[in-house]
């Protein structure tokens, strides 16, 4: 019999944004006892069991918690301490850019799918990591779970490819004439992402929001304070601060401040763009076309650069990224072990598991999908 620790397929959470583990299961009973999503589901499961280790954070990820939020706290208090000069100004300003890069990939990101602690009060207090870095957390874990875990790579549901006019990330969307550069211009707009998310995401959907779901959503008086104190602070400490503490000039800090986005940008959608939207996987034309979610996310889904370690180490673990969709409320730290699980399983049955054995070749697929899909209806 399995403890509550060893079981890893959902946690009730956000009932309206994160299905329950109730049903999801009656997505994975429906099969067969001997078919693939019950084999496969049945082993994640007994890996902890069997090792007798809890899904959640190991001395690994508090270790990447720990210098992550003091590689960041160091850089800007010897920004203080030391009042350097400009270029070594802009290289600690960046240090902290990267360490909030890091942080991101490998804090955020796991504490808001509750797959830091079991106790919700280290992870509630993980999640304020986005809006340190002035991205809303609240409306992170919204879109990210109701708007792309639900229903990935579906036109007009999954946010993550909703190329807001600019891109054509599924076939299923109208083709415009400048979509036929945007395997040509993509890395550059990519880099303008979490300026994007800082100064005009956040605030388009908390006000003038796009997608039904958000429309439908009351969102709590608190929210509203949280996203504005967030942005505040955020301004307050990278832009304003610098310049009346620090004395340094506003084109200085401002430029610095466009390098950090630019690394930040760059960085995080590359790590995700390369995991759904490239030239082997799917776009289903709606919800029912597979009876079971984990096809679905095998379909949709790819994985990069597995056998590095060190790249699994810098982007969160979110390269072994079917394993993230098949069990998102294990910590990232778990995710090679539980991949060779699903890659032996996904031979023996034989269902198509996608990877690519580098980041750089997953990219160059993700742009030539971009090119396909700019050039061809």
């Amino acid at each position: 019999m399995l403890g509550p620790e060893a079981v890893i397929t959902h946690e009730p959470g956000m009932a309206d944004l994160v299905p329950s583990e109730a049903a999801s299961r009656r997505f994975i009973d429906a099969a067969g006892v001997t078919s693939f999503p019950k084999v496969l589901r049945r082993r994640l499961d007994l890996f902890f069991a069997d090792q007798k280790i809890s899904p959640k954070a190991d001395t690994m990820m508090w270790a990447k918690v720990t210098i992550g939020l003091a590689v960041l706290a160091g850089s800007w208090i010897t920004l203080y301490l030391v009042r350097p000069g400009p270029w070594a100004f802009v290289a600690l300003y960046l240090l902290g850019g990267l360490a909030q890069t890091f942080l991101l990939l490998n804090i955020a990101h796991d504490s808001n799918h509750n797959a830091v602690s079991s106790r919700p009060f280290v992870n509630k207090t993980l999640n304020y990591v986005f809006d340190l870095c002035g991205i809303s957390s609240y409306m992170w874990r919204i879109l990210h779970h109701r708007g792309h875990h639900s229903c990935i790579n579906l036109q007009g549901e999954d946010d993550a490819i909703s190329g807001r006019g600019i891109f054509r990330f599924t076939p299923h969307e109208s083709r415009t004439p400048w979509h036929r550069f945007q395997h040509i211009y993509a890395l550059v707009v990519y880099a303008l992402f979490s300026l994007d998310y800082v100064f005009v995401r956040d605030f388009q959907c908390f006000f003038f929001p796009m997608h039904e779901y958000l429309k439908r959503t009351r969102h709590p008086l608190s929210e509203y304070a949280v996203l504005f104190a967030g942005k505040g602070f955020y301004v307050t400490y990278m832009l304003v601060l610098p310049v009346l503490i620090l004395a340094k000039s506003p084109l200085l800090v401002a430029g610095a401040f466009l390098l950090v986005h630019l690394v930040i940008g760059l960085s995080v959608t590359l790590v995700f763009q390369t995991t759904h939207t490239i030239d082997s996987t799917y776009f289903p034309s709606d919800r029912g076309e597979f009876d079971n979610g984990v096809y679905h996310i095998l379909a949709t889904t790819a994985d990069y650069a597995t056998e590095n370690p060190i790249v699994g180490w810098l982007a969160g673990g979110l390269n072994h990224h079917v394993v993230h969709h098949l069990c998102p409320y294990v910590c990232h730290t778990h995710y090679a072990r539980l991949t060779r699980i699903v890659r032996e399983t996904a031979a023996e049955f034989g269902v198509p598991y996608r990877q690519h054995p580098t980041m750089a070749r997953a990219i160059r697929h993700h742009l030539l999908l971009l090119k396909k899909l700019g050039n061809e209806d």
